[in-house]
């Protein structure tokens, strides 16, 4: 699709046959669509990990437009869990890993979430809020190798599920997932994302600017809780049929690098105070740098020699 061409969605339209069904039927179902640390995830195996969660969460009696707590580290999980509630119709909510109980139980309130996916690592900050303080939570699910009681446990749930999921009908015009403002002018504010925004946003930037295809790699040091994040690292590639490289971590430069020459993405975005490192890796295969300034994403000219974007 040309730069400037409209962009004509179907009226029914539901934002996870996009970005996760149609790579199967355009013949990508062995292609890997996320690396993260030690796993390799096949457009296939995501689809099927999709299928499986979003079954859990109708099981969980999860309805159209309730929404979902995304409190989870950069993973294949979060995508699985992100596009499993759309899939469903349901409305994934990701939030910021780094706040504390207090933010969280005005989050969980304030979105009315019957459902939080939480790292097993996070869980403490979750625990920490009395059950009777969450009044609209009903079930918390745990990724990790434990799952407090109480809880359930997301790979258990994938198990336990078919694979075998029709996409709920949604409207191009409903909302697909919320993401919270900073809060820096009071309260953090739900800002609302319909099915059609991704498409849009990744046509127009991520293709008609960046000339993203299938061959480029992503990783972001911004993570997917963010909106900046959650575009290149996640739903750019898989809008192109790319491979997202995800890692857990905090983004601190020697661990950025660390992913970068273990994982060798051709497409990396990041923020100024990483782009210009005092110690850059050896070797970047990095065609192209993309840096964050004031929220505006501008080219960067280089992050070593290598990191100029061929034509």
């Amino acid at each position: 699709m040309s730069l400037g061409a409209p962009i004509l969605l179907p009226e029914q339209f539901n934002a996870a046959t996009y970005f996760i069904d149609r790579h199967l039927q355009e013949g990508r179902g062995e292609k890997t669509a996320i690396e993260a640390e030690g796993v390799r995830v096949s457009y296939r195996q995501l689809w099927q990990s999709v299928n499986r969660f979003g079954n859990a969460l109708r099981k969980l009696s999860v309805r159209v437009e309730e929404r979902i707590c995304l409190l989870l580290l950069d993973g294949p999980e979060f995508a699985i869990s992100f596009f499993g509630a759309i899939k469903i119709g349901a409305v994934p909510v990701p939030v910021n890993t780094l706040l504390k109980p207090a933010d969280y139980q005005y989050m969980l309130n304030n979105a009315r979430a019957r459902v939080a996916v939480v790292s097993e690592s996070l869980f403490p900050q979750i625990d920490a809020i009395p059950r009777e303080q969450l009044r609209y939570l009903k079930h918390t699910i745990v990724v990790g190798d434990k799952a407090a009681v109480g809880t359930l446990r997301f790979d258990d749930l994938l198990e336990q599920n078919s694979p075998d999921l029709e996409a709920e009908p949604t409207s191009k015009d409903d909302a697909a997932f919320w993401l919270y403002s900073s809060g820096s002018t009071g309260f953090p504010k739900a800002c609302v994302h319909l099915q059609h925004d991704m498409v849009v946003c990744a046509e127009r930037f991520a293709k008609g600017i960046l000339g993203m295809t299938e061959s480029d790699r992503c990783f972001s040091a911004a993570k997917l809780f963010f909106a900046y994040g959650l575009g290149n690292a996640l739903y750019f590639p898989l809008a192109v049929g790319g491979t997202s490289i995800l890692g857990p971590g905090p983004p601190k430069p020697q661990q950025v690098f660390e992913i970068i020459e273990r994982h060798r993405p051709t497409l990396f975005f990041s923020v100024p105070s990483i782009s210009t490192p005092s110690a850059p890796p050896k070797s970047c295969t990095c065609s192209s740098l993309i840096a964050q300034a004031r929220s505006v994403p501008v080219p960067v000219d280089r992050l070593s020699q290598a990191t100029k974007r061929k034509s």
